[in-house]
């Protein structure tokens, strides 16, 4: 099956947009396909700012409809003392807000942006999706990542060659709580990382201290740019590591 023939059997779905590559091309693909489709954006503490400004761009380019929900996932006390199952509970909450935001606009199908590259073995929020009865389309065309962008270059959209991006949550290590005042510190440092022309990047917290992930070829501009880079992100922490042993 192809992403035509899916929504032309179900020409009528809530999308989960996130702004990334997955989702971007599945909502564009819905639209495409002339199907009743509808975004529906999480504004929370784990998505940095610059996600909800591409997928507004993206969806004024594709000409989507957008629902924006915020939704406070530091409310709920499982996902912020961060088991090793906190991507359970964090997509019990997201998806949960848009099942019940969908369902007052007339959706009963929700769809999101998992693809045939991604591991289910390693996602703990898979369970989640499938607990919700999610559906994911582009996995269920066997549409790959490296397929996906290709697809996304060939429709024009921005997106194609976006960056993988975990949400912020993933910097602090699984055990250690996390807290607004975490987050911001992390995209605050990794917005930083971003205006220097660094890209793919990641700024950890281990402890008191951070730990810059780039890739190796970006080695050299790390020390080029080492003054500017740790007065910034000593604002947040104490001492500022480069993690050698990324590609």
């Amino acid at each position: 099956m192809d992403l035509t023939t899916f929504f032309r059997e179900n020409s009528k779905a809530a999308v989960a947009f996130s702004g990334g590559v997955d989702s971007s091309y599945l909502l564009y693909a819905g639209i495409s396909a002339g199907a009743d489709v509808t975004g529906y954006y999480v504004k929370s503490a784990f998505q940095p700012m610059f996600e909800y400004n591409d997928a507004m761009r993206l969806a004024e380019q594709i000409g989507a409809r957008v629902r924006v929900i915020e939704v406070d996932v530091l409310a709920d006390e499982r996902v912020r003392q961060n088991p090793s199952n906190r991507c359970y509970y964090c997509k019990q909450a997201i998806f949960g807000n848009i099942l019940r935001a969908a369902a007052e606009d007339g959706y009963t199908l929700i769809l999101d942006g998992t693809n045939a590259s991604d591991d289910e073995g390693d996602r703990p929020g898979m369970k989640a999706l499938k607990e919700l009865q999610v559906r994911s389309p582009l996995r269920e065309c066997g549409l790959t990542k490296d397929m996906i962008r290709q697809l996304s270059r060939q429709a024009g959209l921005f997106t194609w060659d976006k960056p993988a991006y975990a949400c912020l949550a993933t910097r602090i290590r699984t055990g250690e709580e996390i807290t607004a005042e975490k987050l911001a510190a992390t995209e605050d440092s990794e917005d930083f990382l971003f205006s220097l022309g660094f890209t793919d990047l990641r700024v950890r917290m281990r402890g008191k201290d951070a730990l810059l992930q780039v890739p190796s070829s970006q080695f050299a501009k790390v020390a080029e740019d080492r003054e500017a880079i740790l007065a910034k992100l000593k604002e947040h922490y104490e001492k500022v590591l480069l993690d050698l042993e990324v590609r």
